[in-house]
């Protein structure tokens, strides 16, 4: 072959070469670090850079999007002496290239590391129950140490998470048995209040009955009260309308005392004083009818035979004597009662029947006034 061309075939590889270890293309969100002759230089910006070939050269090339490194679970001893696992996420985001090439030689160790011991130094200070329950708080404290601490290394934490916090198996059953206990104290709590609360209504509601029952009870009453008070005043204004004498009212008397006996739980029976006198008066009422002629001489004998036999018949009654009192059983009194008065009533109408019959002819008698 020819020199000249080797020659030429030569250059034209060492001009290539040239060509592409001068021009260097950064994709976006990256960051490369350039160094000359073995110092840092400069860092390439996301696009076309140019260099200085076999001087610069590409040290570290870095993503500068938000990036998230979980750590593993690690041992970290409570302020009750409880031993539990915690594992955390970071979200972290490299601001400068060169301090996070330069400045710390691994930056996710770093980070791990000093994760750790804040974590353990803030848990340290909080029992278990705090621990489980002050995520936040924990969360907030390891934020703004962490930040602190990375910031000279060109790294911004964004956020850190608590993704579990594991206690000892025998820690576990003593919380789900604390757990199952307060759960069935609430239920009972809420089971004593749906009793309260029904107890309360039906009380309620047996109050409002009762109110209501009364009230009717006191409606009815007066209604009956004054139904019965206009009865009386109208029998009351038909008695003195018509005039009745004494005679029709004794009747009426005997004719009430048979209801006196009626109910079953009298144990005494009290015969008034005046029963005598309201029988005698029947009696005589409808015994002595006056005859048409005139008064005769033994007519005041036959009236005190009358009236004689009147006492005897009212004699006859045992326990008729004003104001006595039959202390016998009940039921034997009120029978005993019963029978005497309608003994009584029944001979004053069958008098009175006889004395209201048509006279006979020839015997010159009247029906009574």
């Amino acid at each position: 072959m020819d020199p000249v061309v080797i020659l030429i075939l030569v250059a034209a590889i060492v001009v290539v070469f040239l060509v592409a270890s001068t021009v260097r293309i950064v994709p976006q969100a990256r960051r490369y670090n350039i160094e000359r002759f073995g110092r840092y230089r400069r860092t390439l910006q996301p696009g076309l850079n140019v260099v200085v070939p076999v001087a610069d050269r590409i040290n570290t090339k870095l993503d500068v999007r938000e990036q998230v490194y979980s750590s593993d679970p690690r041992p970290v001893i409570t302020e009750d002496n409880l031993v539990v696992n915690i594992d955390t996420v970071l979200y972290y985001q490299i601001t400068d290239p060169r301090a996070a090439a330069y400045e710390v030689a691994d930056y996710l160790h770093a980070i791990d590391q000093l994760t750790v011991t804040t974590l353990r130094n803030v848990i340290g200070s909080m029992d278990l129950e705090e621990t489980l329950t002050s995520r936040e708080e924990i969360n907030s404290r390891l934020r703004a140490v962490l930040d602190d601490a990375t910031g000279k290394w060109g790294i911004r934490v964004n956020r850190v998470e608590i993704k579990a916090i594991d206690p000892p198996h025998t820690i576990k059953e003593a919380m789900e048995k604390q757990m199952r206990a307060e759960r069935d104290k609430r239920a009972a709590i809420l089971h004593a209040e749906g009793e309260r609360q029904a107890k309360i209504l039906t009380a309620e509601g047996t109050k409002q009955k009762d109110i209501l029952e009364a009230q009717g009870t006191q409606q009815a009453m007066i209604l009956r009260a004054d139904g019965e008070a206009k009865a009386v005043e109208l029998v009351f204004q038909a008695v003195h309308r018509n005039n009745a004498d004494p005679k029709v009212l004794a009747y009426k008397y005997l004719e009430t005392l048979p209801h006196l006996a009626s109910s079953d739980n009298n144990t005494f029976w009290v015969i008034p004083g005046e029963l005598t006198e309201a029988v005698r008066t029947v009696t005589r009422a409808f015994g002595d009818q006056p005859t048409a002629g005139p008064p005769t001489a033994a007519q005041p004998e036959e009236a005190a035979t009358a009236d004689a036999d009147d006492t005897s018949d009212a004699s006859r009654v045992p326990g008729l004597e004003a104001g006595s009192v039959v202390s016998l059983d009940a039921a034997a009194a009120a029978d005993e009662a019963e029978k005497q008065a309608a003994a009584a009533v029944s001979d004053a109408k069958a008098e009175a029947a006889a004395a209201m019959s048509p006279q006979v002819p020839g015997r010159g008698q009247t029906s009574g006034d």
